[in-house]
């Protein structure tokens, strides 16, 4: 009996020890990585480099082999690995024993004084074992700025031109909140990062190109920093109220800014003075049933420049809107198209554009001016003194001192150097074709005349 015994016990320990000596094959093998990103929170200023770490634990009675660990950059990226002290860019054939784990080290090696480095240098480190794979995301901040993650303003701020801002997650202002924003300060926006504004958003620009606040996309290497939808964009919600963005630059968003619902008050929900907003993917500016006052903007070269839906109160003065079709912007719908209706119901439409060119080219559009009108609500739809591209005049308006299909000879277009220069060539007919709408000067910061202004937001000196 008790060399029966002997013998069972033997048998159980070397059958036990086999087990823990073979290889787990199923991808439901229970393996663990300790984070799926690693971020960099030091921003570098004088010095580039650091280290995070993570860990891949094998769950398992029996030996786990990671058939791959590879830095997906390989050479060329920012970032180095070390895997139990070795280091490269790919590792085969991992061992990890049974219920043991490996560390894996991954270093940022950044030169801050780089001319073209991005706010946000990202790469990852793919996993693969029993034929699953995983990626741990790497995420480094390459330059100084201050680093706003799912930021929420709720109390009064203000935003000085001490270092750029970097949108990481989202920006919410909140109600009864406002953001303030002064002159030279630039924001970048990451990929997925929405600017919402459900109090007031103030920016105080100035005319001066270094003293003008600017939005874009947090990747500034090529040719990514010239990419549409980089970010989402600039979203009003209802009960935003009172918001006044002067000598802004929005650029390379998905929808450039967008508003919903009228405004809590009787001002505009919106008001743009001396702003551009360009190379919008979708919208300029989408307004569904909500009000803007724009003075001297540039809306240019978006999916669709200015998508005005389900009525609202709109003022445009001195404005261009234009979009010539190029590498990124494929030019298929019009540059204005105003409705008092949705899917599913209509309000009532105010709009005057005056002094305003609407233009269009280098794609499949006739029209660059729709209206349309649904109901029997208040529809007030009038354009005085503008220059357009339209073959079918729309119905329904009211229209003074239109100028039909005459091209605006902008001073430059290259759209093979993607360089757009939407100021004025002599001898077009745009030149002292305007009327005086008490609007003294330009989106230069030029002088106007009062008496036959240009049209367009841009006075030929």
């Amino acid at each position: 009996m008790k060399i029966t015994g002997i013998l069972a016990i033997s048998l159980f320990l070397l059958l036990n020890s086999c087990r823990k000596d073979a290889f787990i094959t199923s991808p439901d093998a229970r393996v663990t990585i300790s984070i799926d990103t690693l971020k960099y929170d030091t921003v570098f200023v004088t010095s580039g480099s650091t280290y995070r770490s993570f860990i891949i634990r094998n769950e398992n009675d029996q030996k786990l082999r990671i058939s791959s660990l590879k830095l997906s950059g390989g050479n060329a990226s920012a970032f180095k690995m070390n895997v139990d002290g070795s280091p490269g860019v790919e590792f085969n054939n991992i061992e990890i024993n049974a219920n043991d784990s490996v560390y894996v080290f991954a270093q940022v090696n950044i030169d801050p004084s780089a001319a073209n480095l991005p706010f946000i240098i990202r790469d990852s480190i793919e996993v693969k074992y029993n034929g699953k794979r995983k990626l741990v995301q790497l995420e480094a901040w390459g330059k100084n700025a201050n680093f706003l993650r799912n930021k929420i303003i709720s109390t009064n701020e203000t935003w000085n031109n001490n270092l750029p801002y970097v949108i990481l997650g989202s920006l919410l202002v909140n109600p009864n909140q406002t953001l303030t924003i002064n002159k030279g300060v630039q924001i970048y926006v990451h990929a997925d990062a929405p600017i919402v504004v459900d109090g007031t958003l103030i920016i105080n620009g100035l005319k001066d190109t270094v003293d003008r606040v600017y939005f874009q996309g947090d990747r500034l290497d090529e040719p990514y920093n010239k990419y549409p939808a980089s970010w989402p964009g600039i979203f009003f919600r209802a009960g935003a109220k009172d918001n006044v963005l002067t000598y802004t630059v929005i650029k390379n968003a998905f929808q450039g800014i967008g508003l919903t619902g009228p405004s809590p008050n009787a001002n505009s929900k919106l008001t743009l003075n001396e702003c551009i907003i360009d190379n919008a993917y979708d919208a300029g500016i989408i307004s569904i049933n909500s009000s803007i006052k724009a003075r001297n903007c540039q809306i240019s070269n978006c999916g669709k420049n200015l998508l005005l839906v389900k009525g609202g109160d709109y003022q445009f003065t001195h404005c261009t809107v234009v979009t010539i079709g190029n590498r990124y912007i494929d030019h298929k719908d019009p540059v204005l198209s105003l409705r008092n209706f949705d899917g599913t119901s209509s309000a009532n439409l105010t709009a005057l554009f005056r002094n305003c060119i609407f233009w269009g080219d280098n794609g499949l559009v006739d029209d660059e001016v729709l209206v349309e009108k649904n109901g029997t609500g208040t529809f007030n739809v009038n354009f005085d003194y503008n220059l357009w591209k339209v073959k079918n005049i729309p119905s329904n308006i009211i229209s003074n001192q239109i100028i039909n299909n005459q091209m605006p000879l902008f001073d430059s277009i290259n759209t093979g150097d993607n360089y757009f220069n939407f100021r004025l060539q002599n001898g077009s007919p745009a030149i002292n074709k305007g009327i005086n709408a008490s609007v003294i000067t330009d989106l230069d910061g030029k002088p106007r005349p009062l008496g036959l202004p240009d049209l367009g937001c841009f006075e030929k000196q």
